[in-house]
This record gives C-alpha cells, sequence and structure tokens, in this order.
C-alpha cells in the first residue's frame, strides 16, 4: 500500500511540473501533460524508492483520468442550456452529418489509398473520423470559449458523434471479432441511444421544479455528495447501455444548467474539474510506448493531414449552414481536430481482432500529434481565420449580413 501511495504521489508532482512548466510559458497543459506521461511509464526506470515504470498503480491512475472526463464534460454541460440545443437541433443534426460524412470518407480513401484489408480500412477510418470530447471539453473551458455561439454546435456535434460511434462499434466489432451483428440489432442501438438523449432533454424541460427543490440544500457537504452521486451513477447506467459515460456525464450537466443550483454546482466543480481532468491527460501519456512509434511516421503524418483539412472544410460548411460567421465556422474545425479516446478504443479493437500491427502505433502517434495540435490550433485559431481571410476576402462578405457579426472568436 505504502509503494502504491508513493506511485500515485510521484505521478501527481509529475503532472505539477507539467502544470507549472506550461503555467510559466503561458500555454495549454494538454501537450505538457501528454508528453509527461509518455516519458514515464514500463520503459522508463526506478530511481531507488520512486518507481516511474507507475506498474502497480497504473489502473488507479487511469480510473481517476476516467474520472477527469466526467468532470470535464459535466461542467461543459452546466455551462450551457437544454433549450438553446434544441432549438439547434436541426442545425446540429445536418452539422454532425456533415462532419461525419466529410471525415469518415477521407478516412475509407486513404485507408484503401495504402492498400490496407477491408477490416484494417474500417478501423482506420474510424480512428480518423471521432473526435476527443474529453480534450475539446478541456480547451474550450481553457480558452474561455463556453459562451461563444458557434460552441453550442460543437457541443451538438459531440453528441451527434457519440450516437453515430456507438453504432459504428457495434457493427465494426461485429466484422472484427466474428460476432453476429443484425440490422434489428443496430437499429436497436440507435433507438435507446436516440431515446437516453431525449429522456435527458425532457427531464430538463419538465421536471426543473422538482429538481429546485431535491437540490434545495443548505450543507455544501451534503449537496456535493448528492451531485457526485448522481454524476457517477447517471454515467455508470449510460455506459451499460452503450452510450459514452462522458456523454452520459454531459447530459446531466445540461439538466442542472436548468436549475437553480447551477452557478452553485460549477463552482463546487471547477476544482475538481481541473485535478482529475490533468491526471486524464497523464495517463493517456502513459498509455503511449514513445519506442512503439517509429514505423507508423509518415503513415500517421499523412492521416494528420487530412485530417486538419477535412475538420476545417467540415467545419467551415456546417458552421455557415447553421447561420454563423466565418470566424466563428472555423473555430468549428479548429477546435475539434482533437483525436483521443474513441480513437484508442478502436485500435484496442484491433489488437483484440488480430489486425495488422501498424493499427496501434498508428493509433498512438496519430492521437499524440492531434492531442498537441489541437489545441494550438484552437488558441490561434483567429490568426488561422485572418490568414484565410486576406485569400477569401469573407469579412469583406459578412457585412451584407451584420447579425453574423454577433458570433465571437
Amino acid at each position: 500500500m505504502n509503494d502504491l501511495v508513493l506511485e500515485i504521489g510521484t505521478a501527481l508532482i509529475l503532472i505539477a511540473i507539467a502544470a507549472i512548466i506550461a503555467g510559466k510559458l503561458k500555454f495549454s497543459i494538454i501537450p505538457f501533460l501528454i508528453v509527461m506521461g509518455m516519458l514515464v511509464g514500463p520503459h522508463a526506470p526506478q530511481l531507488g524508492v520512486i518507481d516511474l515504470r507507475f506498474i502497480e498503480s497504473y489502473e488507479i491512475i487511469e480510473f481517476l483520468g476516467r474520472v477527469g472526463v466526467l468532470f470535464l464534460l459535466f461542467y461543459l454541460g452546466l455551462e450551457f442550456s437544454v433549450k438553446k440545443l434544441v432549438k439547434s437541433g436541426k442545425d446540429i443534426v445536418i452539422g454532425g452529418t456533415i462532419y461525419i460524412a466529410i471525415n469518415f470518407s477521407l478516412g475509407l480513401f486513404y485507408g484503401w489509398f495504402f492498400g490496407f484489408p477491408l477490416l484494417e480500412i474500417l478501423i482506420i477510418a474510424g480512428i480518423i473520423t471521432f473526435s476527443s470530447s474529453a480534450i475539446v471539453a478541456k480547451v474550450l473551458v481553457d480558452l474561455k470559449r463556453t459562451g461563444n455561439k458557434e460552441t453550442e454546435l460543437i457541443l451538438g456535434i459531440i453528441m451527434f458523434e457519440d450516437i453515430i460511434l456507438a453504432v459504428y462499434l457495434s457493427i465494426v466489432s461485429g466484422l472484427v471479432l466474428g460476432n453476429s451483428t443484425s440490422l434489428m440489432g443496430t437499429l436497436t442501438s440507435i433507438g435507446i441511444s436516440l431515446g437516453y438523449i431525449l429522456l435527458f432533454f425532457v427531464i430538463a424541460r419538465k421536471a426543473t421544479p422538482l429538481l429546485n427543490k431535491l437540490l434545495n440544500i443548505t450543507s455544501n457537504e451534503i449537496f456535493i455528495i448528492v451531485i457526485f452521486a448522481a454524476l457517477f451513477f447517471i454515467s455508470g447506467i449510460s455506459e451499460t447501455i452503450h452510450v459514452a459515460e462522458a456523454i452520459g456525464a454531459l447530459l446531466l450537466g445540461l439538466v442542472f444548467s436548468e436549475t437553480d443550483q447551477s452557478d452553485r454546482i460549477e463552482k463546487l466543480v471547477v476544482p475538481f474539474r481541473d485535478f482529475f481532468g490533468a491526471i486524464f491527460f497523464f495517463s493517456f501519456g502513459l498509455s503511449i510506448d514513445p519506442f512503439t512509434l517509429g514505423e507508423a511516421v509518415w503513415l500517421t503524418i499523412g492521416a494528420v493531414i487530412i485530417t486538419i483539412i477535412g475538420n476545417f472544410i467540415a467545419g467551415l460548411i456546417a458552421g455557415r449552414r447553421a447561420g454563423l460567421s466565418h470566424k466563428a465556422s472555423s473555430n468549428i474545425g479548429l477546435t475539434i481536430v482533437s483525436r483521443g479516446e474513441f480513437s484508442i478504443i478502436l485500435a484496442n479493437l484491433a489488437i483484440a481482432g488480430s489486425l495488422m500491427s501498424i493499427i496501434k502505433p498508428f493509433a498512438a502517434l496519430y492521437v499524440l500529434i492531434l492531442a498537441i495540435l489541437g489545441p494550438l490550433l484552437t488558441k490561434e485559431s483567429k490568426r488561422i481565420y485572418l490568414m484565410f481571410d486576406k485569400v477569401f476576402k469573407w469579412s469583406s462578405s459578412n457585412k451584407s449580413t451584420p447579425q453574423q457579426q454577433n458570433h465571437t472568436s
């Protein structure tokens, strides 16, 4: 037990060092945490009583990281209004469809171009298609963009992705692992996911008075226990019906955002969001062995390039279709370019199905690069927009539609 506590304490020291360095450089903390995690792990040395391999504590660190994802998405949900999302429902479906269609098509073409077999092509297409909800949430919070108009559409696309991902995983896992995947089973999966999400929207619209009474708790101690109990229980229930636990946390946040206690919940959750969120990105880096990445370098670089281009185009089309300015629309593609946990899940599926060994290092390096570039591109989105604006003269065309000027950067 002492060794376990020391290992976790060592991990927290490394996380603190990464955070301090990022703070000194006034840069996003995410890349530093991921790289710090990569530098240690099973390939690292043991220095006396300090064990940098984190073998005994890995599962605990990984679990604490999962908790971090829940807090990140829960907080993001608190920042929004269900009414606004319902109002944007059509834009979300259209925008999500555009985003998935463009990125999935590019993924299929990329796998086919390099001559991979069908199952590997499907895995690669999935890895390239689905963005990281955890990284996107962290970036939006860090850059204080939760109030931006385009963030509603970003949030909607994340939820839309999760529905498609649940269906895609059920189909691909059936093909890769040899399980039978019937049409009825697929339709049932879609129906359950949609019904579950709609249930939370109904609760937020109809049950707010009841929730206000239930959450009218004077003691902060009791209040936070109730909130955390709901968060973990709902997230766990979500996972059992094949809706990502993080999306369950997001939906619960949306429900609580409609209550009188939303501001109080936000203030209490922030320290937990920051602490456990940092552990998530460190544990993510810890799962990547840098010595296995070399063989997939060129394959990965090509995938990164088409992903950035595809995301930017998809964001522009989806944003403009929803009536957003070019500036806000360009923010969409640059914000959701990060890849993470979902790509790793698909890579693990490939490993379980004994597919080509290059899939694992490809996924790891691809995720690492975009997990670093994603926050960078989001942070510099204003400069990127101005660069394109000089060529396409977007700002001039927007003058004819003044209402679009209200959408922030």
